[in-house]
């Protein structure tokens, strides 16, 4: 029909817009239109719009960078799944920050734009931010000891990530702290691999820090 035929063509613009945008980040990326066959149910339009208008709404990406390290994200949110199945729609999102409170804020955030689409909203797995602290001694001491072995300066880096190191600074919160280790690649998922001459280098590293340390 002319109605499918123009939909046809306004999706193979929108592809084709997409691509273009993003090949430079994206060069496999790949989106197709297949014909389905109609289910005996379908969601109610009023329901379809509130739910894309709540995805549209509700913030994706990097929400805040960090003050202390500019080039630092500090707070973000990705709507990482969204599952219809069974006459339910899950929506999964991972909000993360350096900064509990701004962490609370934009989940609070996410919590109202689907509450006003009537969806029920639980908030779960929550863990502990760790701030970067650039006045720390143990790490001067670390960076004196790893130049006195290498005899080169390390990379010294802050992360947007989940650490075991907040959930020890949620305890502790005077404890002086730092992460270091191997060189890892593709984490938390299948092509997830460790450099094993690296481990050696951090091991022998280890072996120096408590020898040398007082």
């Amino acid at each position: 029909s002319d109605l499918k035929k123009e939909f046809e063509n306004k999706i193979s613009e929108w592809i084709h817009e997409i691509k273009q945008e993003n090949s430079i980040i994206e060069t496999k990326l790949e989106v197709s239109l297949n014909e389905v066959e109609v289910p005996d149910e379908v969601m109610e339009k009023s329901a379809q719009e509130k739910i894309l208008k709540a995805v549209y709404t509700a913030h994706n990406g990097v929400y805040a960078m960090s003050t202390a390290n500019p080039d630092l994200v500090e707070t973000s949110n990705n709507i990482a799944r969204v599952e219809v199945k069974s006459g339910k729609i899950r929506i999964g999102c991972l909000t993360r920050s350096s900064v509990d409170s701004a962490k609370m804020d934009l989940a609070n955030s996410l919590k109202c734009a689907f509450e006003l689409a009537d969806c029920a909203v639980t908030l779960s797995g929550e863990y502990p931010g760790w701030s970067p602290n650039p006045n720390s001694e143990i790490l001067e001491v670390l960076k004196f000891q790893y130049e006195s072995l290498y005899n080169e300066k390390p990379e010294v880096v802050a992360c947007h990530a989940g650490l075991e190191c907040g959930i020890l600074g949620t305890n502790y919160p005077e404890m002086d702290m730092i992460s270091f280790g191997p060189t890892i690649k593709g984490a938390h998922s299948p092509d997830e691999r460790v450099s094993i001459s690296s481990v050696k280098k951090f091991w022998t590293f280890l072996l120096h820090i408590l020898k040398n340390t007082p």
